[in-house]
């Protein structure tokens, strides 16, 4: 899971497993598995890199070396 924005300032929490592609149009634009998009403020490099982060803490990709588990999740 995810803490991301919505354009409006509402944090809420996303399973970062629904996602299908992200993309900048200019505000970030994530798209999921089941077809609903979500805009939020976060860029889409960070959003990207949270769901590293995230994958990383649930095993589901390695941690590279000297590199910390757990950073920048939130």
């Amino acid at each position: 899971m995810i803490e991301l924005t919505k354009l409006s300032g509402q944090r809420f929490i996303l399973n970062a497993e629904f996602i299908r592609y992200v993309e900048e149009c200019p505000d970030t634009l994530i798209t999921l598995i089941s077809g609903e998009s979500l805009m939020v403020k976060e860029s889409m490099q960070e959003v990207v890199r949270r769901t590293i982060c995230y994958r990383q803490e649930t095993h589901l990709i390695p941690v590279a070396s000297g590199q910390r588990e757990g950073v920048g999740s939130q």
